[in-house]
């Protein structure tokens, strides 16, 4: 598709093709803007595409609900934020444009040009600072009613349900010796040297293509290598070119450093990839961020940063207005407006706004050029309703005060802010770097870069190309050599570039000049944060009311807590509160900066859906039954293989069958092995005759349930424990660990993966196994609670006696080699007795019949075994135990809350809340359908006076309350009869 199929509008705002651009004109991608066709170029991001089909409202602020247009264009403000194919909170200025993209506006009603809610401006006396502090507090039943409307009003998008992420995360680990933070010439000279050593190089820039700001530089700088005039673009691709090709470097771009953590680790967002790097070595040069200057209406649409105005005419080849007005705080500011100029852009005024001016190249081409220039003026407001129309200026006074008599309004639809800088030091900061402010460069620079790291370009305050391109040299020789040394040519390079650096930056120092940041006005709304709509006024106010700590200041205010966590707003918040106060910027100091740097999705620190899968034995068979699976941790478990009725049916009536292999099964041997579990259990295990089994609870030293499961003893130093499934590894470290320092002969073996395990119950169990194996196991003979090794169907197995479901049964332990194998016979010889395997469901509801605890369901963090109706398994009389202190202390006192069981008409969600007069008091930890009650039955945690037998009380489920009666007995079989037989 060719250009001239391009709307109207999009070619009008277009400049003619410039030298660096990254858009394809030969190619037009179509996509839809709030239901309006527009159309766009490749390599365009959304915010380009948008600004080229004349939208000039991009959002609503987040408070007053006043317009926002593009600004820095560069994914560092709030202005941009909007909704991408139903993805919330997007920066589309630097969002890459793609066919038949669906873009929407984001909080506002009924749409972007006309915003009901730009109605609550009128009633801002109703929210000053720290509103929801102070306001709709009294009477009390106030806040009930607005804080409905307020939490209506918050947030910056709406999450639309998705059944599942269409996005595919990933997670990936590299190491180098150095790592580079930023490419543009400091950055890439930093790579360079450190390279040239012989070291492994990784760079990371946020922009697609290196360079930083020379691509978007058309002034003429001296090439660092030979000295010839050339253009910021033709640098930037010359250095680039030596980067990618040198063979140490390898470059990820566009990507974000994240976070900076100890040990040299770095966290890094590359599209859907989170990368941790780990570094011997960092260099920084992350360049600095353009403050924006502080008057009435500074936050109108038209109104945007140089930087920001020369992306989108340099790579984009959008202009930014047809009228502009450019505020200056240096030469550079000079330059960005010659360069606007020589692009096509009517330059209406240069607005110089220091108070000492000197005659300069830039300057004299600015006059060549025949451009407006007022030297020493300042902007006091600008008026526009939906945009920019005209901006009031006025001069300063030789003191620096501001003369208003003398102010002018220069009529334009778009003001150029090119203001001072902030230093892009976050990862400095989070690795204990230090900054401050230096009167002489106007900016805060480093008084103490880490260790391990090195600092470097913009940031350091010189904002001169041959000092940038020096230091990132330095920097990456100094890299190198905590390394290993420096020698032969390359030290002599490091040396010689050291003397140069060193009369560089004192011969900048000395030609600086520039501005003061703000203004000092009197009335109307200059924005300090335009993340939060936090003004100046706002500012001095919180001062006054006693926050003049930064750290306080912030949390009062909210500045710099917005998306663009500080980036525009920081270091004017650092000045107005200096102001207010009295102090200086270096006095004043600034806030704690904290990872993540740029703003990432959940699912992305989430990672992959890639779990491990844990398969049991007999999976194989389950799949053959066309079983419905379910996870259980890191297990899949059958859930059903018909329905739960059924299943049940068959235990209860009959025989039924449930692979149980997820146990956690451990080995414990040695001639101390029985005093070792003593200790690690409530229950007494040493005294467990052999042959037999035991319950037993593992607590902590506060006397909290940790896990539970069966003690068996297999001979005089063997003992066999079974664990829950989610505990296994958690209880042989906990055993090894209380080994330490005992001198106990004790080994621990985790054998879970050695043995599958089956449990076969109900009234038939015993018919079908005296048809596998030659034990005698009549009632008499193997007794409930009995263990023993024997052979089924030729397998050597370990035959446990218990009874989590209520039923006769046996858990029969087996090599997991004849896994499929033994579940195979008893699957086959189990059909004369109407055997069916049982899922967890199944097993869910027998063993709630039976009232059997599952810890980590009917338990949480705080259970310990008398709340938990289990005080039957903890021996007082023995001389220790792991926890004994804690529950000889809780059983002297009064119970505050226990686990009961209950009974309702009407079946409760699990997790439902158990309510007293209108107030939560307990929860519901387990509940099913009983098919023997033919009712509801459950577990609960409730108040300790609700918890007698047949006591009311009633638990909220599904928006209703429910009665239900506690149930002290088990609901089925209460005197065990069924499982002893």
């Amino acid at each position: 598709m060719k250009l001239a199929k391009l709307s109207q509008v999009a070619v009008v705002t277009r400049t003619d093709p410039q030298a660096g651009e990254v858009i394809n004109r030969e190619q037009v991608i179509s996509f839809q803007f709030e239901g309006r066709n527009l159309q766009g170029y490749e390599g365009d991001t959304i915010g380009s595409a948008l600004a080229a089909s004349g939208i000039d409202i991009f959002s609503r602020s987040f408070k007053y609900h006043r317009p926002r247009g593009l600004l820095c264009v560069s994914g560092k403000c709030p202005n941009c934020l909007m909704n991408v194919n139903n993805v919330p909170s997007v920066r589309v200025c630097t969002e890459p444009l793609s066919p038949g993209d669906q873009i929407t506006a984001q909080h506002c009603w009924p749409s972007l040009q006309k915003d009901i809610f730009s109605l609550i401006e009128k009633f801002n006396f109703l929210l000053p600072v720290g509103f929801y502090y102070k306001t709709f507090i009294r009477p009390r039943f106030i806040w009930k009613l607005v804080q409905p409307l307020l939490r209506r009003l918050a947030g910056l998008g709406n999450l639309v349900n998705q059944e599942k992420s269409k996005d595919n995360y990933s997670h990936q680990h590299l190491y180098a010796d150095v790592a580079v933070v930023g490419g543009g010439s400091a950055g890439m000279s930093a790579a360079t040297a450190a390279a040239d050593t012989g070291l492994d190089v990784v760079l990371i820039d946020d922009q697609p293509k290196l360079g930083g700001e020379l691509r978007l530089r058309q002034n003429r700088f001296p090439d660092p290598i030979s000295s010839q005039l050339k253009s910021g673009p033709e640098i930037a691709h010359e250095m680039a070119d030596r980067v990618t090709k040198h063979q140490q470097i390898k470059i990820l771009s566009p990507a974000t450093v994240i976070g900076g953590y100890e040990g040299g680790l770095l966290a890094i967002k590359k599209g859907n990839s989170l990368i941790q790097l780990r570094a011997s070595e960092t260099v920084v040069a992350t360049g600095t961020y353009e403050v924006p200057w502080l008057f009435e209406n500074n936050d109108l649409p038209g109104i945007l940063l140089g930087t920001g105005a020369l992306r989108l005419v340099h790579l984009y080849g959008v202009k930014p207005g047809k009228q502009v007005t450019v505020v200056v705080s240096d030469d550079e500011g000079l330059h960005i407006a010659i360069n606007l100029s020589r692009a096509g852009i009517q330059i209406v005024a240069v607005v110089d706004g220091r108070l000492e001016t000197t005659d300069s190249p830039a300057l004299q081409e600015l006059q060549d050029l025949g451009i407006p220039y007022f030297a020493s003026f300042v902007p006091l407001a600008a008026q526009g309703r939906s945009r920019v129309r005209s901006l009031r200026v006025a001069p300063l006074t030789p003191e620096g005060s501001i003369d208003i008599s003398q102010a002018k309004d220069l009529k334009c639809d778009t003001v150029c802010l090119c203001s001072l800088r902030a230093p892009s030091a976050d990862l400095l900061r989070q690795n204990q770097g230090t900054f401050t402010f230096d009167s002489d460069l106007g900016q805060m620079v480093s008084d103490k870069v880490p260790d391990h790291f090195h600092a470097a370009g913009d940031l350091t305050g010189y904002r001169e190309l041959s000092i940038q391109v020096l230091q990132g040299q330095l920097a990456g020789l100094n890299a190198a050599s905590c390394i290993h040394p420096l020698k032969g040519a390359i030290f002599k390079s490091f040396e010689k570039a050291t003397a140069q650096l060193t009369e560089k930056e004192k011969r900048y120092r000395e030609s600086v000049r520039s501005s003061n940041l703000f203004t000092s006005l009197s009335g109307g709304k200059q924005f300090v944060c335009l993340c939060e709509d936090v003004t100046q006024k706002d500012i001095s106010q919180a001062v006054t009311e006693g926050f003049e700590e930064m750290e306080l200041l912030k949390r009062y205010t909210t500045a710099s807590m917005g998306p663009c966590q500080g980036r525009m707003c920081l270091r004017s918040l650092a000045a107005c509160c200096a102001k207010d106060t009295g102090r200086g910027l270096p006095q004043t100091g600034t806030t704690t900066s904290r990872p993540p740097i740029q703003t990432v999705s959940l699912g992305l620190l989430a990672g992959p859906e890639h779990f491990p899968v844990k398969l049991t034995p007999i999976h194989h068979s389950h799949a053959r039954l066309g079983v419905k699976w379910m996870d259980m941790g890191q297990w899949k478990r059958p859930h059903t293989y018909t329905n739960s009725d059924l299943e049940w049916k068959a235990v209860r009536k009959r025989v039924g069958l449930i692979d149980v292999s997820t146990l956690g099964k451990i080995d414990v041997r040695g001639k101390d092995a029985g005093r070792l579990l003593d200790k690690i259990y409530t229950h007494n295990i040493s005294t467990l005759k052999t042959g037999r089994v035991r319950y037993g609870i593992i607590c902590g030293d506060d006397g909290i349930i940790l896990d539970d499961g069966t003690v068996s003893h297999i001979n005089d130093d063997y003992f066999y424990i079974t664990t829950t499934t989610g505990n296994i590894d958690f209880v042989e470290r906990w055993l090894n660990w209380w080994i330490i320092g005992t001198g106990f002969c004790a080994h621990v073996t985790n054998v879970t993966s050695d043995f599958a395990t089956v449990n076969l119950a109900g009234p038939k169990a015993r018919d079908l196994l005296e048809q596998l194996t030659e034990l005698d196991v009549s009632s008499e003979a193997f007794k409930y609670m009995q263990c023993a090794q024997a052979n089924v169907a030729g397998v050597p197995v370990l035959l446990m006696r218990i009874g989590f479901v209520g039923e006769t049964g046996w858990e029969i332990h087996y090599p997991s080699c004849y896994g499929e194998y033994l579940w195979e016979i008893l699957l086959e010889v189990g059909k004369k007795y109407g055997l069916l395997p049982f899922g967890v469901e199944a097993q869910r509801i027998l063993r709630l019949e039976k009232k059997h605890i599952i810890v980590g369901q009917d338990t949480d963090a705080l259970s310990n075994p008398l709340e938990s109706d289990m005080e039957w398994a903890v021996r007082f009389k023995k001389a220790d135990f792991i926890g004994k202190p804690a529950l000889t202390k809780a059983r002297e006192e009064e119970l505050q809350n226990r686990l009961v069981g209950f009974v309702s008409d009407k079946l409760v969600g699990e997790g439902s809340s158990v309510v007293l007069d209108h107030q939560p008091v307990g929860r519901v930890t387990s509940a099913r359908i009983s098919p023997s009650q033919n009712r509801c039955v459950g577990m609960a945690w409730v108040p300790a006076h609700l918890s007698a037998d047949g006591v009311k009380f009633e638990i909220q489920s599904n928006g209703k309350n429910v009665v239900a009666t506690v149930h002290k007995s088990p609901f089925y079989d209460p005197d065990g009869i069924r499982l002893r037989q």
